[in-house]
């Protein structure tokens, strides 16, 4: 397309126009010595506005021109355009097409996705329940053995207390016979049964003489009697354990007879021992 251009106009046609019509009114002004009359200025007033529309005229003209010149460019762009309009309906009819193709191929895959999420949920859920009973079973069967481990471990406490306690009756029965030399075997013998016994945790204790009574570590023979605030061990009878810091049985200890205890004992003991000495003896007593 060939570009448009603006017409020459020649001004001066109409600037000599101009200077005619302004030459008549400055001559008329000038042959007229007095007053101008009706006709005169009339016509000065005419050559006036005449030279004027002259002198504007051809920039009117111009402006004209290039304004009409610019709708012809534009409408040639347009038209121009309009050629391209074709391709370009083509165009958007192709990419509608494959927008189309686009948005079904992302349904497509929304709803691929959407059922891979619903079995993954489904899995997952699934999973879920399987590890939650196989928890269960695990903690069932932990429970179960952990059970098992504390009845055996009972058990083998229990057996252990008793050969502990047996080696115990073993070194006091060495100690009433007097014999130095079986008390050192059987109290050497004892305490390696008791270092054994330490090692897994099972720790023996024995009251010490005149240690006072301590309900918490201590048990008497007769378990309905009431001790003292001043009641001192007067002998071990058999070991108090601790399994690992826990006690699992007080010491049995006898308790040490005091002043009033034995006075309370010998009356008791009074009537007994008179009832069964012979009657001559009991009348010769009395006289």
């Amino acid at each position: 397309m060939s570009d448009l251009k603006a017409p020459k106009l020649a001004k001066w046609p109409f600037f000599l126009g101009d200077a005619l019509l302004l030459g008549v009114a400055y001559y008329i002004c000038h042959q007229s010595k007095s007053a101008f009359g009706l006709w005169e200025l009339c016509f000065v007033v005419l050559c006036v506005a005449g030279g004027a529309v002259l002198g504007i005229a051809p920039f009117l003209l111009e402006y004209s021109a290039l304004v009409k010149l610019a709708e012809a460019g534009s409408l040639t762009t347009v038209v121009s355009q309009m050629g391209n309009l074709q391709g370009i309906a083509g165009q958007i009819s192709g990419a509608t097409g494959r927008w189309q193709e686009a948005q079904d191929a992302a349904e497509k895959t929304a709803n691929t996705a959407k059922e891979i999420a619903e079995r993954m949920t489904t899995e997952v859920q699934a999973f879920t329940e399987f590890m939650k009973r196989a928890n269960d079973s695990e903690r069932a069967n932990l429970r179960l053995e952990v059970e098992k481990l504390r009845r055996a471990e009972a058990d083998w406490l229990q057996v252990l207390v008793h050969m502990l306690d047996h080696v115990f009756a073993l070194h006091q029965g060495a100690l009433r016979s007097g014999q130095s030399g079986l008390i050192e075997q059987v109290g050497n013998f004892q305490n390696a049964c008791r270092d054994t016994a330490r090692r897994v945790g099972l720790t023996p204790f024995a009251a010490a003489e005149a240690e006072p009574f301590n309900a918490q570590r201590h048990q008497l023979l007769e378990e309905a009697a009431q001790p003292g605030p001043d009641a001192v061990v007067a002998e071990t009878i058999a070991a108090g354990y601790t399994f690992q810091g826990r006690l699992i049985r007080p010491a049995l200890v006898r308790l040490r007879e005091t002043p009033a205890d034995a006075a309370a004992s010998a009356i008791e003991a009074g009537p007994t021992a008179q009832s069964s000495l012979p009657m001559g003896a009991a009348d010769t007593g009395s006289a």
